[in-house]
């Protein structure tokens, strides 16, 4: 791993991929500072992983967060800090809960951004950093029953293009991580089936090393998120099309 990677910070480390990073990392890692809502689950995780150190935080909290980051940058700062906590809920628009798209844009995108702001101080009078922000395929296109989810991995895939062209010259890298399903508790109740369906080990193995690379998109698996990316590409009839038939199976 590389050096400056001492300091690890990851969000949503409670369960799924984040958990399985966060493993990962504390056998490379210095520090792997873990957050997440449920302080008994990362009080577990750090029982597990030899250099996790449990810091139990709500995102949507930004007086929360402004104090966990002033915390960790008073320990020497974090220097990779992987931005996964998320919210999903199957929402269909013509019964439309607007209860879940309110919870996906405050956690998704607002919670997600408050890290990353309350990291860029810190990360820009150090002169370096790394912030990977775990978006979703279903970000690249309107998917049926994930209004909720969709538009709010749309909006972080823009906010990251954004950061990484604004934050290179600091000396900050930033990564988007696009992974396609992943055997989760947040996926267990999806009623469709969920092509190359991969365990958070898996998942976590292709972010490490994304990660390394430093490149700006991370994705996996590798067949399913490339026809998702063509999908992103295709003209719109073709697109609509696709979807009327996903619909009527």
């Amino acid at each position: 791993m590389a050096s400056t990677w001492n300091r690890v910070w990851i969000t949503g480390a409670s369960t799924g991929i984040g958990r399985a990073l966060a493993l990962r990392m504390s056998a490379e890692a210095d520090t792997v500072w873990a957050s997440a809502r449920s302080g008994d689950a990362l009080d577990d995780l750090s029982r597990d992983g030899a250099n996790v150190v449990a810091k139990p935080l709500d995102i949507t909290d930004n007086d929360a967060v402004t104090a966990a980051v002033a915390d960790m940058d008073a320990a020497g700062g974090v220097d990779l800090a992987v931005l996964n906590a998320g919210a999903w809920k199957l929402t269909d628009v013509a019964d439309l809960d607007l209860d879940a798209v309110r919870k996906g844009v405050e956690v998704n995108i607002v919670g997600t951004l408050q890290c990353a702001y309350a990291l860029i101080p810190g990360m820009i009078k150090r002169g370096k950093g790394h912030i990977a922000i775990v978006a979703s395929v279903a970000g690249y296109r309107g998917l049926p029953r994930s209004i909720a989810y969709g538009p709010t991995k749309a909006a972080l895939i823009n906010a990251a293009e954004t950061m990484r062209t604004e934050l290179a010259p600091r000396g900050i890298t930033v990564s988007v991580v696009n992974p396609g399903f992943v055997d989760t508790p947040m996926t267990a109740d999806n009623p469709f089936p969920m092509p190359q369906l991969i365990s958070p080990e898996a998942a976590a193995d292709a972010m490490m090393k994304g990660l390394r690379s430093s490149r700006f998109e991370i994705r996996f698996p590798w067949r399913f998120t490339t026809a998702m990316k063509a999908l992103r590409l295709a003209p719109n009839g073709l697109f609509f099309a696709i979807m009327r038939r996903v619909m009527s199976q």
